[in-house]
């Protein structure tokens, strides 16, 4: 098959959407199919190599890579306008689609699943949604869309978007919920949920030479690691509050590894929060993500109040898969809280609640016995539900059905 997988972001930006595209596309590349990922041009301090570069043609593991300029910043509208010109490159690129292939596309941006009604209108191929994130329901539960005929709007074109797609894959039984109120049939959607390479990323000793170069070895360590954005910059600040809490302990220490358009400021608010049990360090190399994640005693899954119902992050496999119990800050609805509790790999604590993230790390720091036995769990469950071949294994026999199945203007 020729697949054209479509995703904002990929290597060498960090983050879990360049790595699973990234494995996602290789491993496809690997099992005999072609290849290319359509995507945008990197983002600092990730673009060294690409500045002043309008549009690059690369093949990085057997897979071609086309990206396209965009524009991201941290103020909605901003990122409104990123997504329209990723979209719309996405859309130009369908001049090199044939009827037959398989186009890929990976929400949000919800305005991407634009290409694929024009991808089977136009081209006769076959089309898959993979929605990550629920918009524009996370867009209303933050605020940024408010006034009512704008949410109508929103609402509207994400059923339109919808009703023209006739496979759509979901992480989650709660993202399958969702779409199923709104009016998608049951036949339509597939729940297939993220992954993680449960070969590279495995238990480690907590002493380790990575964690030896960071300096984390020696004491209690919490740690988040991940982009530092709009949407996580709340939870992480509450985290910061949860620190101050825990300052009297020193043998404690919170370590939040990654960047972001909110590093800046949640540096500034632990600066004057006068937090010195607090680290931030950039994003590592990904080569040395198992050490660092075996670098922590108990690892973070933050979530917004508002939002965590609505989102799985890919942390959460990771963190899985890397033997350690999770911390995760999020409502009793969510899927995330679904899975800790149920698997029993870590403990859970309402976001915006100070006071009961530190309990909870305290009750985690007291109790080893309980930590070892949760990682343990969390690893089984990773090995056995959210590994890398069985989720790309059944991706690939989505894709092959769709490639075989009707095409054309009905979805």
């Amino acid at each position: 098959m020729r697949i054209l997988i479509h995703t904002m972001y990929f290597l060498p930006e960090m983050g879990s959407a360049p790595i699973l595209m990234n494995e996602l596309a290789s491993s496809l590349a690997a099992r005999g199919h072609r290849v290319e990922i359509v995507t945008t041009l990197p983002r600092p301090p990730h673009n060294r190599g690409y500045e002043g570069r309008l549009f690059v043609r690369e093949t990085r593991n057997g897979v071609l890579v086309k990206r396209y300029p965009t524009n991201v910043t941290s103020h909605p509208a901003g990122r409104l306008i990123a997504w329209t010109i990723y979209t719309l490159a996405a859309i130009w690129n369908l001049r090199t689609v044939r009827r037959g292939d398989v186009v890929f596309l990976r929400l949000p941006p919800l305005q991407l699943g634009l290409t694929g009604i024009l991808a089977r209108l136009l081209c006769g191929a076959a089309v898959i949604l993979n929605v990550q994130d629920i918009h524009p329901d996370l867009s209303i539960e933050a605020g940024i869309l408010r006034h009512p005929l704008a949410i109508r709007a929103a609402l509207k074109f994400e059923k339109w978007i919808y009703d023209g797609h006739r496979r759509i894959v979901v992480i989650s039984d709660g993202f399958r919920k969702n779409l199923r109120a709104k009016g998608v049939p049951d036949e339509r959607i597939s729940i297939i949920p993220n992954w993680v390479d449960t070969d590279f990323l495995r238990p480690l000793p907590k002493d380790n030479p990575v964690a030896r170069r960071l300096g984390l070895d020696g004491v209690f360590t919490v740690m988040y690691s991940g982009i530092i954005s709009l949407s996580s910059f709340e939870t992480l600040a509450r985290i910061l509050e949860a620190a101050r809490l825990l300052a009297p302990d020193r043998e404690t220490r919170l370590v939040i590894v990654g960047d972001g358009l909110k590093r800046a400021d949640l540096q500034a608010r632990a600066e004057e929060l006068r937090l010195d049990n607090v680290v931030f360090l950039p994003f590592q190399p990904y080569a040395d993500l198992p050490g660092l994640l075996a670098s922590a005693d108990v690892l973070l899954v933050p979530l917004d109040k508002e939002k965590s119902f609505l989102s799985v992050p890919s942390k959460l496999y990771n963190y899985l898969a890397a033997g350690r119990p999770i911390l995760g800050l999020a409502v009793e609805s969510s899927e995330v809280y679904r899975i800790i509790r149920e698997a029993e790999c870590g403990l859970c604590a309402p976001p915006d609640d100070p006071q009961r993230i530190a309990a909870a790390v305290g009750a985690l720091r007291d109790d080893p016995g309980g930590r070892e036995a949760m990682a343990a769990r969390g690893r089984r469950l990773a090995e056995d539900v959210y590994s890398r071949r069985s989720v790309v294994e059944a991706f690939e026999a989505l894709m092959e059905e769709a490639a075989r199945g009707p095409r054309g203007r009905r979805p």
